[in-house]
Protein backbone atom coordinates (compact mmCIF):
# COMPACT_ATOMS: atom_id res chain seq x y z
CA UNK A 1 0.00 0.00 0.00
CA UNK A 2 1.41 3.60 -1.07
CA UNK A 3 2.11 5.90 1.82
CA UNK A 4 -0.05 8.72 2.21
CA UNK A 5 1.03 11.62 0.38
CA UNK A 6 1.12 15.66 1.86
CA UNK A 7 0.79 18.43 0.01
CA UNK A 8 4.35 20.72 -0.13
CA UNK A 9 3.99 24.38 -0.35
CA UNK A 10 5.80 27.58 -0.65
CA UNK A 11 5.60 30.24 2.21
CA UNK A 12 2.23 31.89 0.60
CA UNK A 13 1.07 28.30 0.79
CA UNK A 14 1.04 27.82 -2.66
CA UNK A 15 0.88 24.49 -3.19
CA UNK A 16 3.83 23.23 -5.57
CA UNK A 17 3.47 19.03 -5.23
CA UNK A 18 3.38 16.20 -3.37
CA UNK A 19 5.71 14.00 -1.09
CA UNK A 20 5.22 11.18 0.95
CA UNK A 21 4.25 12.19 4.72
CA UNK A 22 7.17 10.16 5.84
CA UNK A 23 10.17 11.63 3.41
CA UNK A 24 8.76 15.04 4.20
CA UNK A 25 9.80 14.70 8.12
CA UNK A 26 13.15 13.02 7.00
CA UNK A 27 13.81 15.84 4.43
CA UNK A 28 11.87 19.00 6.46
CA UNK A 29 10.38 20.12 3.48
CA UNK A 30 7.40 22.82 4.05
CA UNK A 31 4.29 21.05 3.55
CA UNK A 32 0.40 21.90 4.32
CA UNK A 33 -1.28 20.71 7.86
CA UNK A 34 -4.23 21.22 10.06
CA UNK A 35 -4.86 21.25 13.42
CA UNK A 36 -8.27 21.81 15.60
CA UNK A 37 -9.47 22.52 18.95
CA UNK A 38 -12.50 21.99 20.17
CA UNK A 39 -14.33 23.42 23.49
CA UNK A 40 -17.19 22.21 25.61
CA UNK A 41 -20.15 24.30 26.73
CA UNK A 42 -18.44 24.19 30.28
CA UNK A 43 -15.70 26.03 28.22
CA UNK A 44 -13.29 23.15 28.85
CA UNK A 45 -10.33 22.19 26.13
CA UNK A 46 -11.00 18.31 24.62
CA UNK A 47 -6.98 17.44 24.24
CA UNK A 48 -5.72 14.41 23.08
CA UNK A 49 -2.83 11.94 23.93
CA UNK A 50 -1.46 10.56 20.75
CA UNK A 51 -1.11 6.63 20.62
CA UNK A 52 2.11 5.14 21.78
CA UNK A 53 2.75 3.73 17.81
CA UNK A 54 2.55 7.35 16.31
CA UNK A 55 5.88 8.15 14.38
CA UNK A 56 6.60 11.03 15.82
CA UNK A 57 5.36 12.90 19.23
CA UNK A 58 3.93 9.30 20.48
CA UNK A 59 2.14 9.75 23.66
CA UNK A 60 2.13 13.77 23.91
CA UNK A 61 -0.97 15.97 24.67
CA UNK A 62 -2.02 17.96 21.67
CA UNK A 63 -4.77 19.80 20.63
CA UNK A 64 -8.29 17.88 19.38
CA UNK A 65 -6.83 16.28 16.61
CA UNK A 66 -4.04 17.48 13.94
CA UNK A 67 -2.92 15.54 10.49
CA UNK A 68 -2.44 17.14 6.81
CA UNK A 69 -5.13 17.49 3.94
CA UNK A 70 -4.82 14.90 1.08
CA UNK A 71 -3.92 16.17 -2.31
CA UNK A 72 -6.89 17.72 -3.75
CA UNK A 73 -8.79 17.93 -0.58
CA UNK A 74 -9.72 22.25 1.01
CA UNK A 75 -8.15 22.20 4.36
CA UNK A 76 -11.76 23.15 6.04
CA UNK A 77 -12.71 19.21 4.79
CA UNK A 78 -9.49 17.95 6.10
CA UNK A 79 -9.77 19.16 9.61
CA UNK A 80 -13.44 17.83 9.49
CA UNK A 81 -12.56 14.37 8.03
CA UNK A 82 -9.77 14.20 11.16
CA UNK A 83 -11.72 15.13 13.77
CA UNK A 84 -14.32 12.46 12.86
CA UNK A 85 -11.64 9.92 12.00
CA UNK A 86 -9.56 10.61 15.28
CA UNK A 87 -11.99 11.56 17.79
CA UNK A 88 -15.28 10.00 15.81
CA UNK A 89 -16.76 13.61 16.91
CA UNK A 90 -19.46 14.68 13.92
CA UNK A 91 -21.29 17.83 13.00
CA UNK A 92 -19.07 20.33 14.99
CA UNK A 93 -19.42 23.28 12.63
CA UNK A 94 -15.24 24.47 12.67
CA UNK A 95 -13.85 28.18 11.91
CA UNK A 96 -10.52 28.92 10.52
CA UNK A 97 -8.64 31.06 13.49
CA UNK A 98 -4.90 31.45 11.64
CA UNK A 99 -2.02 29.90 10.20
CA UNK A 100 1.16 29.96 11.30
CA UNK A 101 4.52 28.14 9.83
CA UNK A 102 7.15 26.59 12.25
CA UNK A 103 10.22 24.54 11.65
CA UNK A 104 11.43 22.14 14.71
CA UNK A 105 13.59 18.92 15.14
CA UNK A 106 11.87 16.33 16.59
CA UNK A 107 12.75 12.37 17.58
CA UNK A 108 14.01 10.27 15.66
CA UNK A 109 15.96 12.35 13.54
CA UNK A 110 12.48 13.73 12.22
CA UNK A 111 11.14 17.21 11.64
CA UNK A 112 7.89 19.27 11.64
CA UNK A 113 8.27 22.14 8.47
CA UNK A 114 4.76 22.92 8.10
CA UNK A 115 2.21 25.57 6.94
CA UNK A 116 -0.73 24.66 9.89
CA UNK A 117 -3.88 26.10 9.11
CA UNK A 118 -5.94 25.99 12.77
CA UNK A 119 -9.52 25.31 13.44
CA UNK A 120 -11.73 26.17 16.08
CA UNK A 121 -14.92 23.88 16.71
CA UNK A 122 -17.76 24.00 20.04
CA UNK A 123 -19.09 20.82 21.03
CA UNK A 124 -20.43 18.52 23.74
CA UNK A 125 -20.44 15.43 21.94
CA UNK A 126 -17.96 12.93 23.95
CA UNK A 127 -15.28 11.63 22.13
CA UNK A 128 -15.36 7.99 20.65
CA UNK A 129 -11.11 7.94 19.86
CA UNK A 130 -9.65 5.44 17.46
CA UNK A 131 -6.80 3.77 19.37
CA UNK A 132 -4.34 3.14 16.10
CA UNK A 133 -4.39 7.35 16.53
CA UNK A 134 -5.50 8.18 20.29
CA UNK A 135 -4.54 6.82 23.24
CA UNK A 136 -6.29 8.95 25.97
CA UNK A 137 -8.64 11.88 25.69
CA UNK A 138 -9.42 14.93 28.96
CA UNK A 139 -11.26 17.66 29.10
CA UNK A 140 -9.56 20.76 30.69
CA UNK A 141 -9.72 24.32 31.64
CA UNK A 142 -7.18 26.91 29.98
CA UNK A 143 -5.90 27.92 33.03
CA UNK A 144 -4.81 24.08 34.19
CA UNK A 145 -3.68 23.62 31.14
CA UNK A 146 -1.71 26.80 30.96
CA UNK A 147 -0.37 25.54 34.49
CA UNK A 148 0.60 21.78 33.28
CA UNK A 149 2.26 23.31 30.25
CA UNK A 150 4.44 25.59 32.15
CA UNK A 151 5.43 22.92 34.45
CA UNK A 152 5.83 20.07 31.98
CA UNK A 153 6.40 21.52 28.42
CA UNK A 154 7.41 18.19 27.43
CA UNK A 155 4.67 16.42 27.82
CA UNK A 156 2.96 18.30 24.74
CA UNK A 157 3.90 18.57 20.99
CA UNK A 158 5.71 20.94 19.73
CA UNK A 159 3.18 22.95 17.35
CA UNK A 160 0.67 22.59 20.68
CA UNK A 161 2.94 24.52 22.79
CA UNK A 162 3.47 27.18 20.14
CA UNK A 163 0.02 28.04 19.48
CA UNK A 164 -2.19 27.38 22.50
CA UNK A 165 -2.46 30.65 23.93
CA UNK A 166 -2.79 32.07 20.59
CA UNK A 167 -6.06 29.88 20.48
CA UNK A 168 -6.91 31.05 23.54
CA UNK A 169 -6.82 34.70 22.46
CA UNK A 170 -9.28 33.79 19.55
CA UNK A 171 -11.93 31.89 21.96
CA UNK A 172 -11.67 35.32 24.27
CA UNK A 173 -12.29 37.61 21.35
CA UNK A 174 -15.21 35.46 20.18
CA UNK A 175 -16.89 35.12 23.36
CA UNK A 176 -16.58 39.24 23.50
Amino acid sequence: MEETKVILVDNNDNEIGFISKTEAHQKAVLHRAISVFVVNSAGEWLIQQRAIEKYHSAGLWTNTCCSHPLPGETNAIAATRRLQEEMGIENCMLTKLFNFTYLEELENGLTEHELDHVYLGFSDQLPNMNAEEVMNFRYITFDELKSDVAKNPDAFTVWFRRIFERVQQHIETLQN
